[in-house]
This record gives C-alpha cells, sequence and structure tokens, in this order.
C-alpha cells in the first residue's frame, strides 16, 4: 500500500481538507517531500488547513476589509466567500494591490484584518509589524503563520548569510533571511500588538494532515 500511493499520488493515508471537503489521498509536497501534504482537489496545505479550522471558531477575525499577502489560490477562494471586501496584495506577483509590506502605501487605520502565511520570515519584520499596525483599524488584526522552532528561545538571524545557497543552508529556504525562535511573541508584543495564538490538537492533525504543533497567529492593535 505504501509503495502504491507514494507512486501513483503522493498519499500514504485517506485525509479530509476542511477547505474543500475533500475526502481521500493527498499528494506529497515540497523538496524534499512531506507526504499528504497538498489537497488534491482545491490546493490546499498544511497550514491553508489549519486556518479554516481556526476562522470555523472565530469567524470574527474577518472584518469588513482584508488584504492577503502573497495569496494562495485554495486560500483567496475562501476568504473571497466570507462576504468581505478582500484585496490580494503582492510586491512582484499578479495582484490586486502591489504592495512592499516594509513600507505599505495605504492609509492609517484603513484595514481590518490583514492575512499573512509564512511572509514575515522573508522581509524585516520590525518595519512590517510596525506597518501593520499603522494601517489596521484599532480591533483589528493581523493573522500571521510563521515558521518557527519553538525549542529555540531566540530567533535565528546572521547578517552574513547572503547568498541563496547560504540561505537554503541556514533558514531552510532560499529567500528566508530568520528561522524563527519563541521570541516571535515577543517581538509581536514590542510592536504594540495584543496576542493570542491557535494550535489544533492531535485528532484534528491526524484528520486534516496537517503540521505538528504549528500554530495561528493573531496579532490584534489595541482598541
Amino acid at each position: 500500500m505504501l509503495k502504491r500511493t507514494v507512486q501513483n499520488i503522493g498519499g500514504v493515508y485517506p485525509r479530509t481538507c476542511s477547505v474543500c471537503g475533500f475526502k481521500g489521498y493527498f499528494s506529497a509536497f515540497g523538496n524534499p517531500p512531506r507526504w499528504d501534504a497538498l489537497c488534491v482537489k482545491c490546493g490546499s496545505l498544511e497550514r491553508h488547513r489549519q486556518f479554516k479550522l481556526f476562522l470555523d471558531s472565530h469567524p470574527e477575525v474577518i472584518g469588513d476589509t482584508l488584504v492577503h499577502f502573497a495569496p494562495e489560490p485554495a486560500m483567496a477562494e475562501l476568504l473571497r466567500r466570507t462576504g468581505c471586501n478582500y484585496r490580494s496584495a503582492d510586491l512582484f506577483q499578479p495582484a490586486d494591490l502591489k504592495l512592499n509590506l516594509e513600507n505599505l502605501d495605504l492609509p492609517d487605520e484603513s484595514v481590518d484584518t490583514f492575512i499573512l502565511f509564512h511572509i514575515l520570515e522573508h522581509v524585516d519584520d520590525k518595519a512590517a509589524l510596525s506597518e501593520l499596525r499603522r494601517c489596521l483599524k484599532p480591533g483589528g488584526h493581523a493573522v500571521i503563520m510563521i515558521p518557527i522552532v519553538e525549542g529555540w528561545q531566540t530567533t535565528y538571524e546572521n547578517p552574513e548569510v547572503t547568498t541563496p545557497r547560504e540561505r537554503l543552508l541556514h533558514f531552510g529556504q532560499v529567500d528566508h533571511i530568520r528561522y524563527y525562535g519563541r521570541d516571535f511573541r515577543e517581538r509581536v508584543l514590542a510592536a504594540g500588538f495584543a496576542l493570542d495564538e491557535y494550535t489544533c490538537d492531535g485528532e484534528q492533525t491526524v484528520r486534516f494532515s496537517l503540521s505538528p504543533g504549528r500554530t495561528v497567529f493573531v496579532a490584534t492593535k489595541p482598541q
């Protein structure tokens, strides 16, 4: 069974997609491949399915105006269905808005919700968090997911690591500039946010094929 599923569809166990409702074998994704990572119907990955579970229990995080950075198709469709004023944003790829996260071309207090999945590890996060806070309305939310090593007390950064090859070795991807440790929380709080966290349990992790222990961070601008 393992040989058949890996060779044919890259999946090992039947799973359920929380985003589109598909039930069956997912596909492998990534390098090295993560088995059962990619929903073959909607293209969701582990973080997208976890966000959907979070959204089901916390629909209030979606305000009237929402900006979604580096929009993944599965997430863009999901967020549009919430009925909010949805706008995608990217600095390099086609999107509704061309925005630099470190210097947002948006008015103060103009956005209810920002969505950022695996974005902050690419940029100057101090500048980005400051800009997110500036542009959020009081009580607004920035919903954030990042690669984080919970066993590390401090974030690993190295300004001498500059080439794609070096970044792949040190940070796991050619365009990453850090691996976050537990002090990510301190960075968010220092930027003036309140912070909440959402993590799925073991049964959800197995059923929906999630990354064990990953966290949805919700940074809220005080009223």
